[in-house]
């Protein structure tokens, strides 16, 4: 990519800032209208309520940004490429994307899209669509080539199907033919392919590996989505109402081999897991992995939930906590019930706040780990400010598009 290439656009920084989300907006309306196929990759839900545009437009920004140091988009790239991968995105697939998106500049920026910046911006696409393309390619290749590894998706057979709360449930996974699962890192996420009958695409979702690994089985946690008032019900939870409803044990579901970079950083500092809601299924594979194959490195595993009939794996984590001593849990709910115990169901009254959180906290420097809701999220991200802790020790995954523009450019 030449010099003035880069020049030209990080020039064009400020215009994305002012109409990023409108470009990925026309963008992926064009890319729809004639590729209806890629339905079959994208998530509708998403696509409804803005999501992704949003979280295309805060990466865009952020390459731009950083266009002569992509080292410092590691982590982007990282995240993007694990998703990709999890799709199974083809390098055939960008030049499609490529075309649309300079489309997209074109008619939004009209005449100051000149030949120039388009020039500029199909050579900046290029240049990631080579990186992304590598990184995926890197991927597909580790996946199929480990032990017990496949390409693509994959039969995997229900072994148990176990109710963990009112809306959760978990599906444990075999091979039908009972050969060894490939490993993965605690955090990682199974990508799971459906068709729903009567819709007219297949589907892929992600859904964190709940279960440390142990190379027979695989434990995916799922939680009954519903429908927004915005967001037609045929489309969010779709896949989710399907697993729930109609897959039972004996029955087959296709998976991709596990992918993601949520993961936990190979070093002996202190752990702190924060999950809200349905944001337990990597903490607690995080919890399992640290509490059997750590002896010295204390974990403390924090979990709001609104109250007890929404708290899945209570006696799960307890027992952790019961028989690993440098393994603590705090557990906070939302609405207590009179039916409810200190202690055994809950140890906190509310939601997660600074006061209620510091004095269970670590004295030296430690690994924040979190993943949850919207407004968990921004609420963890508050209390970790004022506690002044560092960038670099906060670790998180959101399992959607953030409504906020300001939110995405932050995470991209």
């Amino acid at each position: 990519m030449l010099q003035q290439h880069k020049e030209i656009v990080q020039a064009t920084v400020p215009v994305l800032q002012q109409h990023g989300e409108t470009i990925t907006t026309e963008f992926y309306r064009t890319l729809f209208e004639e590729n209806p196929s890629l339905f079959n990759i994208f998530n509708p839900a998403n696509q409804q309520n803005g999501g992704q545009a949003r979280s295309l437009a805060a990466s865009i920004l952020a390459y731009a940004a950083h266009i002569d140091k992509l080292d410092q988009l590691g982590g982007m790239v990282n995240r993007i490429t694990h998703k990709h991968a999890s799709l199974e995105v083809q390098p055939e697939h960008y030049p499609i994307v490529g075309d649309h998106l300079l489309r997209a500049i074109r008619t939004v920026l009209g005449e100051a899209a000149t030949p120039a910046v388009i020039d500029a911006w199909g050579a900046a696409y290029g240049q990631l669509a080579e990186i992304m393309t590598g990184v995926e390619q890197k991927l597909y290749t580790e996946g199929r080539e480990q032990p017990g590894g496949w390409a693509g998706y994959a039969p995997l057979r229900v072994e148990r199907k176990v109710v963990e709360s009112e809306t959760i449930t978990s599906f444990h996974l075999a091979s039908p033919t009972g050969a060894p699962l490939p490993s993965f890192l605690p955090g990682q996420y199974l990508a799971v392919k459906a068709q729903v009958p009567d819709s007219a695409f297949t589907q892929t979702r992600q859904y964190s590996l709940s279960q440390a690994a142990n190379g027979t089985t695989y434990r995916i946690s799922v939680k009954r989505e519903s429908a927004p008032p915005h967001i037609a019900a045929a489309e969010n939870g779709l896949i989710s109402n399907h697993l729930h409803r109609s897959v039972h044990e004996g029955d087959t579901i296709l998976a991709h081999v596990p992918q993601g970079d949520f993961v936990l950083r190979d070093n002996s500092k202190p752990v702190v897991l924060l999950s809200g809601g349905v944001g337990i299924t990597p903490a607690i594979c995080m919890a399992e992995h640290l509490a059997r194959n750590s002896n010295s490195r204390p974990v403390l595993f924090v979990h709001a939930t609104t109250q007890r009939r929404h708290h899945a794996f209570r006696d799960e984590v307890r027992a952790l906590a019961a028989a690993y001593p440098h393994t603590r849990a705090l557990v906070y709910y939302e609405k207590v019930s009179p039916a409810d115990v200190q202690g055994r169901d809950y140890d906190l009254e509310g939601r997660i706040t600074i006061d209620s959180l510091r004095p269970h906290l670590f004295e030296q420097a430690t690994d924040y780990y979190y993943c949850g809701p919207v407004g968990f999220m921004a609420a963890v991200e508050n209390v970790l400010d004022e506690l002044n802790v560092p960038l670099s020790d906060r670790y998180s995954e959101a399992f959607a598009p953030d409504p906020s523009f300001v939110t995405e450019l932050a995470n991209a």
